[in-house]
């Protein structure tokens, strides 16, 4: 080997990260991580676990994908220890896991991913006995506490989740680092109406998922008012058709302006850049988030953005959306009237959009994580 070969191979090392939740709607921030870490980090070696079916390939010679046969949430003694114990075997020198869920017995040199702490406010009992509910939730805020305090090092989006953590778990204070998290640019796909609406329709956008904390019941009262002043104007909710969109439904069938009222299911790229070029608004009611990803993509693509107040949404849009009460239903559609009947602020919001999101950058995110990988293989 050559003298450059092995002053290469004395100075790489190895990390590990679990990117099984990566083809997941919460997993785009660690599909970004690793496509943009392989463009900037040619030294280290890394393995990046997939789930069994994931035949994601990677770019970068140092980079290779290893299944990992393990459930992503589980407290089965099988899959806790098998999962600790390919840890193990890999020998790793330092383990990003981007979920709280980890092997309780896996002591490396860890960092930790933690989204947000909406679990601690918006979980839902459903069709669960009380018992088991609390003894669920109880064994979950455990991991999280158990988690955090096996990790060197713990990455959050926002300095608001971190403060969060500060006051729930005070010995994170240490170990917590805020790296922003971005958004795609402005689509590229050639646009195609979807066939659910009208060519001269005006309507109002939400996109995502249908849990409770995105507060769209509260929407949907909100549009009951703009909709007496505004008869023609339509709702429409952009998100695959699951368990609370069907819920989500029938609320919005009792509702007097429910023929307004569409919900398209999954749509494509291109009708999706469709949706974006033509909506009045693009509203976000939610009540927690760690980032607040769709309204990024909103201003992305030109739209101008009312959001709520709460959680991590001031600071992360920062001047870039005109803020309403998400409990208000009233004052919701105050701010929506306010952007639909002024062009001056709708043309602002556009532009305040297009600044704030040169704020960030999956390049960015990459680099100040793997800043943090370096920091723990240096001590």
């Amino acid at each position: 080997m050559c003298i450059l070969g092995i002053i290469i191979a004395t100075m790489q090392q190895h990390i590990v990260i679990d990117a099984r939740i990566r083809r997941a709607s919460t997993g785009r921030p660690i599909d970004r991580l690793i496509e943009y870490l392989q463009n900037i980090d040619s030294v280290n070696r890394y393995t990046i676990l997939v789930q069994p079916d994931d035949d994601w390939q990677m770019r970068a010679k140092n980079f290779t994908t290893l299944p990992c046969p393990y459930p992503q949430f589980s407290l089965n003694p099988a899959h806790q220890l098998g999962f600790a114990w390919q840890l193990y075997r890999l020998r790793p020198d330092v383990v990003h896991f981007t979920m709280t869920q980890q092997p309780l017995l896996y002591f490396g040199n860890i960092v930790t991913m933690t989204h947000d702490t909406t679990m601690y406010h918006f979980i839902r009992q459903g069709s669960t006995p009380l018992p088991l509910y609390k003894l669920k939730m109880g064994l979950y805020k455990f991991l999280v506490w158990w988690s955090h305090r096996k990790s060197r090092k713990i990455i959050v989006p926002t300095r608001t989740v971190a403060q969060e953590f500060i006051e729930r778990q005070p010995f994170t204070k240490k170990k917590l680092v805020v790296i922003h998290e971005a958004a795609e640019p402005a689509s590229t796909y050639r646009p195609v109406k979807p066939t659910a609406i009208g060519a001269k329709d005006e309507f109002i956008m939400y996109v995502g998922t249908a849990f409770p904390h995105k507060n769209l019941p509260t929407l949907i009262k909100a549009f009951e008012i703009l909709h007496r002043a505004r008869p023609g104007l339509k709702l429409i909710f952009v998100g695959k058709q699951e368990k609370h969109y069907a819920e989500l439904v029938q609320v919005a069938a009792k509702s007097p302006a429910a023929k307004q009222i569409i919900f398209t299911g999954f749509v494509s790229d291109q009708e999706l850049t469709w949706l974006y070029a033509h909506v009045q608004v693009y509203v976000f009611a939610s009540l927690s988030e760690g980032w607040g990803l769709p309204p990024l993509e909103a201003m992305a693509n030109r739209a101008p953005v009312v959001s709520s107040n709460a959680s991590v949404m001031p600071e992360v849009y920062g001047d870039a959306a005109y803020y309403c009460d998400p409990h208000d239903p009233k004052d919701i559609a105050t701010r929506v009237t306010d952007v639909l009947d002024n062009p001056k602020l709708r043309k602002q919001l556009i532009a305040n959009g297009t600044q704030r999101l040169k704020k960030y950058s999956w390049h960015k995110w990459a680099s100040e994580t793997l800043l943090v990988y370096r920091d723990l293989m240096s001590h």
